[in-house]
């Protein structure tokens, strides 16, 4: 199976982490010890063979050592990085050329007074290995949902939703969610209540489902932009409360990589990557355990209607808003992507 991104920026002081999951369900974790205020990426190895070469390059004292004076400060040439850990640049070279090769730090030339210099910068500041096995008679069925195909919704502005091409109606208009021309919606944002989605349900018959797996692009929604907007967005499956996450804001310092060009640059922006989980041992965020509720709590089987609901509730401690961002806006190209996993009953 290939690699996942997943961009994190979820805190003002950051532990980088490594952490693996494996049949307890519970996340084992190792931690570099610092302070973080960028953006951050996170690398999901789902096998340990997809592993090996990184699980190599951290067998090392020198290397960790390496990665954290790179996340320590950035950036730094390797000169730099010899004086600092005062070993010769002989032997740092192989070091930086077995952390380059498995993608965990990138080198680039930069041209100083006296000819060039490789600078290293971190490549992955988080790394997640999620162990869980797949039984031999699971299957997978993969599903894509359109951010305008929403089966319901109760909001409240700020609110509003736009195509690729053009807005829908007019911004903090709730009607406009009813529009026709709302199936075409690539990006919806509101500052409290919910919107709800179908995930097609389309495995062989008599079969249970095992697992459900859901990617989507999120954020705050508030007033303009602000990177420093937190809201508490909850998850519902067919009406059962999963768990909530806390977005940090409503992103809009650059323009999103698919944002398009028309549209303003004061508004949101790009989102965060997140990956929901919910498996026989409970459900997750990104590998972390959200609450206890399982797949065997929800009681799913190739008969069953599933409804996915995103909400900001009123009572929720951090009512920040919400944006969903679909193939044509932030920085991921993509809807909300889900996977179902399932055996036969």
């Amino acid at each position: 199976m290939p690699f996942f991104i997943y961009n994190v920026n979820e805190m003002d002081i950051y532990k980088p982490e490594f952490l693996f999951t494996g049949n307890t369900g519970l996340p084992i974790t190792l931690r570099l010890n610092i302070k973080r205020k960028e953006g951050i990426t996170l690398l999901h190895i789902t096998s340990l063979e997809e592993g090996l070469e990184i699980f190599k390059a951290l067998g090392s004292d020198v290397r960790i050592q390496i990665l954290n004076i790179l996340l320590e400060n950035s950036n730094m040439s390797m000169k730099e990085l010899a004086s600092r850990l005062n070993i010769t640049n002989g032997a740092l070279t192989g070091h930086i050329k077995k952390l380059e090769n498995c993608g965990l730090i990138s080198t680039s030339a930069e041209s100083v007074v006296h000819g060039n210099q490789k600078i290293c910068s971190i490549h992955w500041d988080r790394i997640l290995i999620d162990l869980e096995e797949q039984s031999a008679n699971e299957d997978v069925y993969n599903s894509e949902i359109k951010i305008g195909h929403y089966t319901g919704f109760d909001i409240v502005p700020t609110c509003g939703l736009a195509s690729s091409k053009a807005l829908i109606g007019e911004v903090d208009d709730s009607r406009y969610f009813e529009h026709p021309d709302r199936y075409d919606a690539d990006i919806l944002w509101f500052s409290k209540g919910f919107v709800e989605y179908v995930i097609p349900n389309f495995i062989p018959r008599f079969q249970k489902i095992t697992k459900i797996s859901i990617t989507m692009e999120l954020g705050s929604e508030a007033p303009g932009i602000n990177n420093e907007w937190p809201s508490d967005i909850e998850f519902y499956l067919n009406d059962i409360r999963l768990g909530s996450w806390t977005s940090p804001g409503d992103f809009g310092d650059v323009k999103g990589l698919f944002t398009p060009g028309w549209w303003p640059e004061n508004w949101n922006q790009y989102g965060l990557l997140k990956l929901l989980v919910v498996n026989r041992k409970g459900t997750f965020i990104d590998g972390l355990k959200i609450s206890d509720i399982s797949i065997n709590d929800l009681k799913l089987d190739y008969r069953s209607n599933i409804r996915l609901k995103f909400a900001v509730d009123n009572n929720a401690k951090q009512t920040g808003g919400l944006t969903l961002y679909g193939k044509a806006f932030g920085n991921y190209g993509q809807d909300i992507n889900v996977a179902i996993n399932y055996a036969p009953v």
